[in-house]
């Protein structure tokens, strides 16, 4: 009958679910019963690519890190969208290429404030 619920079907769904929950837990727990454990200062010490940490652990960033990461994000992601317009413009017409077109100078433009802002010197 179409519409009922049957939970038999979920069945092996749901012993999927437990065995790899079951798995994961016990590689955790036997990994945490049988390391070897050996603690030495090098080793407890905060891993700065090779160099021994210098300054607080808590210092404030600049707020430009934030901004490049933003600018990063955006224009990343706005990129992305040309992939898939370029795989079916032959289907889309020029309509499509012109809208594309103000898509890009839009983005030219942000980049260009941005540029102009400096935003893109790290200090």
């Amino acid at each position: 009958m179409p519409g009922s619920f049957m939970p038999s079907e979920y069945l092996p769904i749901l012993i999927f679910l437990m065995v790899s929950t079951a798995f994961g837990l016990g590689a955790l727990l036997l990994g945490e019963l049988f390391r070897i454990r050996r603690p030495y200062p090098e080793k407890l010490m905060p891993y700065e690519s090779g160099n021994p940490p210098v300054g607080e652990p808590r210092m404030r960033f600049s707020v430009k890190f934030y901004i490049v990461a933003m600018l990063f994000v955006v224009f990343d992601v706005e990129a992305i969208f040309l992939y898939p317009w370029a795989v079916v413009f032959d289907k889309i017409g020029m309509y499509a290429f012109i809208e594309m077109i103000i898509f890009i100078v839009i983005l030219l433009v942000g980049y260009i404030y941005a540029w102009k802002k400096e935003a893109f010197i790290w200090d």
